[in-house]
């Protein structure tokens, strides 16, 4: 079949993303009223605040903003880790990422499967952040023993799903037709099934050792735990939550409130109780489980590493004052200590710019595209881009951030699981078997935004008629 004839892996993404969606709807009724309420609060941010809605209009983040989601799973074993990986290869994703959740008590390490290429990232912003279980940290060995040999009997991908993903490399691609069998039969390894593969006493003892063993070990498949929608202002989500029936988690993850949003804040609504049915149960005596919730996030500008290690060492700090992990007790306290903290971090996009805290993307003005004159000049330094900027004729904004943070995941996954629920792994960070068991190398996200700025800076001399 000729390449052009394939159906385009944005495309199949945006399908899935739609897809997953309404799927989650169903399931979680919840999240419908979340996203009516991220609707609401996104519109009166847009009416409100004209400088918001015309930097969204210039990058092209407006058209994305309501389709955009993340979400999240759990696997259990490498062929799990390693065959998603090709699935999302389909979807035109890749890991880009790795995080490290052991640190906070969370038996899990992880990557972020998304769109790398700005333009394809313009086109169907889904993520799925995605944990493989590190089962060498069950500290029972009967126990463990017994979680691998439960996982081992799962197959949680369909035959034609792993058909199509056979297809699709053999041939580059899939027909329009296919991809759409295939986005169908994806959606079945992220759908809730009720029914448990355990017994009662096994799931209380995966439960009893850490809770969220249990939803990996004791279901058929990595049901979507959650699926994140975009707001503009998390704060006012925050505070609307209640009135709508959704009770919000204590503290809001991340940095926090800023004129210029920088990396990445989240909060949810606490994990449902939802009934199941374990293998020695009668059907009118159901057992329960809670993992799934839902989760909003406020996007800002992605840091560079000088940034980054910023960000990371005002974090620290507030959260060393606090002397605790932060909760409903100590949320007040938290959010004072955090925004004496971040005093430190300029809320200005020229002082984070001139300080290279932040990625920007260039833009050419109208002015400047007006001035001419500038073919066959050289764009070779950044003194020349400094000049254009000054005179007008280019413009910068923020590259939104793509990824996750660890400190932040790692705050969700503990609201939802319950503070009793932490446990000290110690430092145990494994990249290397990470990537053994991915089947390949995560990116990183660092190079991924350097790449856009300097693809933006190139465009900008291409639309002035100058040469890099």
């Amino acid at each position: 079949m000729p390449i052009n004839a394939f159906a385009s892996p944005d495309a199949l993404r945006g399908q899935f993303s739609r897809a997953m969606s309404d799927m989650y709807k169903q399931e979680v009724p919840l999240y419908g009223d979340l996203l009516a309420l991220v609707g609401e609060v996104n519109g009166r941010v847009l009416a409100e605040q004209p400088a918001v809605a015309s930097s969204l209009q210039r990058t092209g983040e407006i058209e994305r903003l309501d389709m955009e989601r993340h979400g999240a799973i759990r696997l259990g074993t490498p062929y799990e880790l390693t065959t998603i990986r090709r699935l999302f290869a389909v979807l035109g994703m890749q890991p880009v990422g790795y995080y490290d959740l052991t640190c906070a008590g969370v038996p899990v390490h992880s990557t972020a499967f998304r769109a790398v290429h700005e333009q394809a990232l313009q086109t169907s912003p889904f993520r799925v952040f995605t944990s493989l279980l590190r089962l060498e940290l069950i500290d029972n060995p009967a126990l463990r023993q017994r979680a691998q040999q439960i996982l081992d009997q799962r197959q949680i991908f369909t035959p034609l799903a792993l058909s199509l993903i056979e297809q699709f490399e053999r041939d580059g691609g899939l027909s329009p037709a296919d991809g759409e069998a295939f986005v169908e039969q994806a959606l079945e390894t992220f759908r809730w099934h009720r029914d448990a593969t355990v017994s009662a006493a096994e799931y209380q003892a995966l439960h009893d050792e850490h809770r969220l063993i249990a939803d990996v070990v004791a279901f058929k498949g990595p049901h979507i735990n959650h699926l994140t929608p975009r707001t503009l202002d998390i704060d006012q989500v925050q505070a609307g939550m209640p009135a709508k029936g959704i009770a919000p988690k204590a503290v809001i993850e991340g940095p926090p409130t800023r004129r210029h949003p920088i990396l990445l804040r989240q909060t949810s609504f606490k994990a449902l109780q939802e009934k199941v049915a374990f293998t020695d149960q009668r059907a009118d005596a159901m057992g329960s489980h809670t993992a799934r919730f839902g989760e909003i996030e406020q996007r800002g500008a992605a840091l560079t590493a000088k940034g980054r290690a910023l960000y990371d060492r005002l974090l620290n700090a507030s959260r060393q004052a606090l002397a605790g992990f932060p909760a409903e007790g100590n949320a007040l306290e938290y959010m004072a200590r955090l925004g004496e903290q971040f005093s430190e971090f300029p809320d200005d996009l020229v002082q984070m710019r001139e300080q290279g805290l932040a990625f920007f993307r260039y833009f050419v003005t109208d002015e400047g595209r007006k001035a001419g004159a500038f073919a066959g000049n050289a764009l070779p330094h950044k003194g020349a881009l400094e000049s254009l900027i000054a005179a007008g004729h280019v413009r910068f904004e923020p590259l939104v951030y793509e990824d996750f943070l660890p400190v932040s995941a790692a705050g969700i996954f503990q609201s939802n699981l319950g503070d009793n629920a932490q446990t000290d792994y110690g430092t145990q960070s494994n990249q290397v078997d990470f990537e053994r068991a991915l089947g390949a190398k995560v990116i990183n996200e660092l190079g991924l935004y350097a790449e856009t700025e300097r693809r933006s800076i190139a465009q900008c001399a291409a639309d002035l008629g100058m040469t890099l």
